[in-house]
């Protein structure tokens, strides 16, 4: 039962199909509820609710200043909310619960002096590892990422790269039921950062739950099941990835074509609501435009195919999903000028 459960709560996380009948399966690890927190002259959240599945990796998003890094610190225990609950895998959070939380912030907290191997061990027994069991551990994860030889030298010999991925080490080392990334993919060259995506991925796939906080939304779109917005202090949109991503592509189509672009458009008429065209594609068959069409609300996906044909030759045709980028940015500008906000504050 155990197994059925906990692959349940994997197939829901993972956003795969049957995930609303399963939804009822799959528990909150992190529940907050009505959550404020007011600093002098400044209000960082305003009645925040964020539940947390589980066994998923959820993104964290909002510009900058938006209330991201206190919602963090409210969960690991650095700091209080002035009003709201926030419960851990089904219980009013507590002080002991931080021993069950890895936090990589954003701003790291190597000993530069201290050589790599004494500081990973030394972590170790803070988070509660004896000293036969850290250092098994530790010799796991140095010889996964490659990096033994540096046991011996201090963080100051190491690049950027190269100490994040000792910090990383020293967050996941005790197998904490809660990790909480904070854009933990600075500092690294492309194929450091697919290592560590991998290593984020196989630890959700064991049991763990991330918090994925993040300005890259490419890497939202690869890695997040699920996703929190928060803007002025706010969640103005939460949900499944792949869910709001169709929700909101849903007048959005991909076509490429052989014809007059200024034809299609005039055929099109006020069907359209947005557009992008790209410069043609020479091929040995004539040109080919790649077009993306956002139709204004009421006007059927087959009458647009219908009134598309009529105007030029359709050589292919599919539903655009927006990007998380163009999903953050439409959410973001909307909000803001629904409350007559002109500027994004710096955090």
């Amino acid at each position: 039962m155990k197994l059925l459960g906990r692959l349940l709560r994997l197939t829901y996380c993972a956003g795969l199909s049957g995930q609303v009948i399963i939804n009822f399966f799959c528990m909150d690890i992190i529940k907050a509820e009505n959550i404020t927190k007011r600093f002098t002259n400044h209000t960082a959240l305003d009645d925040v609710s964020v539940s947390i599945p589980e066994g998923c990796i959820y993104g964290l998003l909002g510009p900058n200043g938006a209330g991201k890094t206190t919602l963090i610190r409210i969960i690991n225990h650095i700091t209080a909310p002035d009003s709201g609950t926030v419960t851990f895998d089904g219980h009013p959070l507590t002080a002991d619960d931080v021993a069950h939380i890895g936090y990589l912030p954003e701003e790291r907290g190597l000993y530069k002096k201290m050589k790599v191997g004494d500081q990973a061990l030394f972590f170790a027994k803070l988070k509660g590892l004896r000293t036969r069991e850290a250092m098994a551990e530790l010799k796991i994860w140095f010889e996964r990422f490659g990096i033994m030889d540096w046991w011996g030298k201090k963080v100051e010999e190491l690049s950027k790269g190269m100490a994040q991925k000792v910090q990383f080490i020293v967050t996941v080392l005790h197998r904490p039921k809660l990790l909480i990334f904070d854009e933990p993919f600075s500092g690294f060259d492309p194929i450091n950062a697919e290592l560590l995506k991998n290593e984020i991925l196989r630890l959700r796939d064991e049991g763990a739950t991330v918090i994925f906080s993040t300005h890259n939304m490419e890497s939202v779109e690869t890695l997040c099941d699920n996703f929190t917005l928060i803007n002025r202090s706010h969640n103005i949109l939460s949900g499944n990835v792949a869910e709001i991503r169709r929700q909101m592509g849903r007048n959005h189509y991909r076509l490429s074509f052989q014809g007059e672009p200024q034809t299609l458009l005039d055929t099109l008429g006020d069907r359209i609501e947005s557009y992008t065209m790209s410069k043609p594609e020479l091929t040995d068959a004539g040109p080919i435009f790649n077009s993306e069409f956002s139709l204004k609300e009421g006007v059927a996906m087959r009458d647009f195919i219908s009134t598309a044909n009529d105007a030029v030759e359709i050589v292919t045709f599919d539903r655009a999903l927006p990007s998380m980028n163009d999903i953050f940015i439409k959410t973001v500008e909307g909000y803001n000028a629904a409350h007559n906000i002109s500027t994004t504050p710096d955090e």
